[in-house]
């Protein structure tokens, strides 16, 4: 397939600075509501779609395949769904999902789970974290899963659209959660033995994790979606607050008024960079530089309600410079954006493509 989509709108991004010339290729297409990625080789990714399956698919051809192997209780619900996935050394695709509650009057809770890839199976699923973020709406589910490197794993639970319980530890709702890749809390976690705070919790104060991106120099950050106005880009601390719901920059949908006390508050983390109007982000990627050099280190990160891939760069008060909005023009809600083993860029859609930024 590989049908080219390249234009003259798309070769050159109308940026807020100086514009890189690339080349769009649709790698493929007929994907059913794709949420997350994985590269498995040079040639092969994982995809997973929101609806509860997940697909092999060949970045040459791009035919794609399902997977078998995948539990019955995905609750498909809402936001919620199958979610991200992500592949690591040791083997397993490790997985985020909503699962399906006990209640029926409840809409479910953000898992963890692995399973093993064989070829088109996927063997012993097995969840890690069930987490404590069961409510009764079927919205702000999280989450992505990203590896330290280090034997530690992170993922992400939105606050549920409850808001309050994102500054009450004792659920998981509202926070980043470090664990090993057994799922286990890591003992060196910042509340680990507080019998009154759930062991993973490594950071609170979280609206609703859309993208978590390791930089070169292993410092983690996260994007979060905000109501009207205040989308996040925060740079991850352990054992700190981020402020959600008392700290927004964003108003409520039903009245002109501002949620919460303040935009910033003591004692509470700034963000490094906050949207408004919002973006609607959906993912974070931290370029390698590896084919396009000038955006070495560069955040990308894709855009639902505008419809682009949003271009930034870090400078030296840590604070994150929008530099430009790449794809302005396609019309695309952008759900994941990765980086390959080529280093390529690649960008899932919600119309269901598989996307390639290449140089021109």
């Amino acid at each position: 397939m590989l049908k080219s989509m390249i234009s003259a709108s798309l070769l050159v991004a109308a940026g807020l600075s100086h514009a890189t010339e690339f080349q769009v290729k649709e790698v493929a297409k007929d994907l059913n509501r794709p949420w997350g990625m994985s590269f498995i080789n040079g040639y092969e990714a994982l995809v997973t779609e929101k609806g509860g399956k997940v697909k092999r698919l060949d970045l040459r051809t791009g035919k794609h395949t399902e997977v078998t192997g995948l539990p019955d209780d995905i609750y498909v619900y809402g936001q919620g769904g199958l979610l991200d996935v992500n592949l690591n050394d040791n083997g397993y695709a490790y997985f985020t999902y909503s699962k399906r509650s006990e209640q029926p009057e409840m809409h479910g809770r953000t898992a963890l789970a692995r399973a093993k890839l064989d070829g088109n199976r996927l063997l012993g699923w097995e969840d890690l974290v069930v987490t404590e973020s069961d409510t009764e709406t079927g919205r702000h589910y999280g989450s992505r899963v990203v590896f330290d490197g280090k034997g530690a794993l992170y993922f992400g639970v939105g606050d549920r659209a409850k808001r309050q319980p994102a500054q009450d530890n004792s659920n998981h709702i509202g926070t980043l959660l470090r664990v090993d890749l057994q799922g286990k809390a890591l003992t060196d976690n910042p509340f680990y033995g507080d019998k009154n705070v759930q062991p993973e919790i490594y950071s609170f104060g979280h609206r609703n994790p859309q993208g978590l991106a390791f930089d070169a120099e292993g410092q983690l950050w996260e994007i979060e979606h905000g109501p009207r106005g205040g989308d996040e880009i925060n740079k991850i601390v352990a054992g700190q607050n981020y402020g959600w719901p008392v700290v927004s920059f964003g108003k409520e949908y039903r009245e002109d008024k501002m949620v919460g006390e303040a935009t910033h508050k003591e004692g509470m983390q700034d963000a490094a960079k906050v949207y408004v109007p919002s973006i609607a982000p959906s993912s974070l990627m931290i370029y390698s530089g590896k084919v396009f050099s000038e955006w070495r280190g560069d955040f990308f990160a894709g855009a639902l309600a505008q419809t682009h891939v949003n271009r930034l760069r870090l400078n030296a008060e840590d604070e994150l410079l929008e530099q430009e909005r790449l794809l302005d023009d396609a019309s695309e809600r952008i759900r994941d954006v990765q980086e390959g083993p080529e280093g390529f860029i690649y960008l899932l859609t919600d119309s269901g493509k598989l996307l390639q930024l290449s140089p021109k």
